[in-house]
């Protein structure tokens, strides 16, 4: 059917009817929604999904009767020529639901339109728990992207820079003193880079196992960029990873996590964990400057009155507490785990963490 369409695509473009490569893909997609027994209903919708024009009506239905009449098509010298430029802009690959296809993209949109659907924006939205092996590896680019966001984030603050930025007319004239009021350079100023100071806490018990890789992949990449950050594992103990993020190859660093942390993808004591950060780790981690990211499903099988405890403990001296929780990513989930409720009256910010663009929301909390 492909092959009969793009031969009849080829003698329309022939005879002189502009037929692109995307309408070519609109008509292959018409054909999957109209009764293929119908001549007339096949005839009606390739002449709407090819767009042609009224007054080449005639030389359609000429060759459509050639190319779909149940005989083969007369073989006519075709002069070559190149396809017309499609109005829709340039092929991509995308994914539509069931399999990766060539497509061409839809234009693009001014003002606040909905971006046409590419394969990076499919990629955006899909959970991690769903993402192919190949997915992953352009997740994880899209990840490393992503931290790089974060550790180069301007400021409204402005400081002195020797390069380009706005002209700081005061510190000019000051200058200006010193060489009889004549402005031989201008002061400029830049926004400062801001420099977060992050505590991640990962939880890597069973429950976590669909959406840890890509968590700790990104835990990874901001590690890679940024220098006041540090990172904790946790199940049904608390393990600081952070020296362990090296700069090795993501995968391997990962196989030597899953080692070396005790009860990796097992049980979850959330609240002995935190109470062992509070005491452990706190008075030099966490300050008022310090955002505590906890990404966790909050199913704890442990003690929820110590959890309650340490979050509270926590959020007294934390400036934000944010926590991610995978789960939220459904709308029919509600957060009725006995641990989730006890830790939710402390916590700054609670958000979704179960696909790229929800990690990317939570950024402008991760100041």
């Amino acid at each position: 059917m492909v092959e009969q369409l793009a031969k009849f695509a080829g003698a329309m473009r022939g005879h002189g009817i502009r037929v692109g490569l995307g309408d070519e893909i609109d008509a292959a997609t018409a054909l999957t929604l109209v009764d293929l027994l119908d001549r007339h209903e096949v005839h009606r919708g390739l002449r709407i999904a090819l767009k042609v024009p009224r007054d080449a009506w005639a030389t359609f239905d000429r060759l459509f009767d050639e190319h779909w009449g149940g005989t083969a098509a007369p073989e006519r010298p075709v002069p070559r020529q190149a396809l017309p430029r499609d109005h829709r802009g340039p092929l991509q690959w995308q994914w539509d639901g069931e399999r990766v296809r060539l497509a061409a993209a839809e234009p693009a949109r001014s003002g606040d339109d909905e971006p046409g659907y590419s394969a990076e924006a499919l990629l955006r939205r899909k959970p991690f728990d769903q993402l192919s092996a190949r997915e992953l590896a352009a997740m994880e680019r899209l990840l490393a992207r992503l931290a790089l966001r974060l550790a180069a984030r301007r400021s409204r603050r402005l400081i002195p820079t020797g390069g380009r930025g706005v002209v700081d007319l005061r510190r000019s004239f000051r200058h200006a003193l010193g060489t009889e009021g004549e402005l031989l350079c201008l002061a400029r100023r830049e926004r400062a880079l801001e420099e977060p100071r992050l505590v991640l806490l990962y939880d890597t018990s069973g429950s976590m196992d669909p959406y840890t890789r890509l968590h700790l992949t990104f835990a990874f990449a901001l590690r890679r960029v940024m220098r006041r950050i540090e990172i904790f594992t946790f199940n049904t103990a608390l393990t600081r990873v952070t020296p362990q993020m090296a700069l090795a190859k993501i995968p391997r660093s990962l196989e030597r996590l899953a080692a070396d942390v005790p009860d990796w993808s097992g049980g979850t004591r959330i609240g002995s964990c935190l109470a062992e950060f509070v005491a452990t780790y706190q008075d030099r981690m966490v300050s008022r400057n310090t955002t505590v990211v906890l990404v966790s499903d909050g199913l704890d099988l442990g003690d929820t009155a110590l959890l309650e405890r340490a979050m509270r403990a926590l959020r007294a001296r934390a400036g934000t507490v944010v926590w991610l929780n995978p789960l939220l990513g459904d709308p029919r989930y509600e957060p009725t785990a006995a641990g989730m409720r006890a830790a939710l009256p402390h916590v700054d910010r609670f958000s979704p963490a179960h696909d790229f663009e929800s990690l990317e929301r939570s950024l402008r909390f991760l100041r």
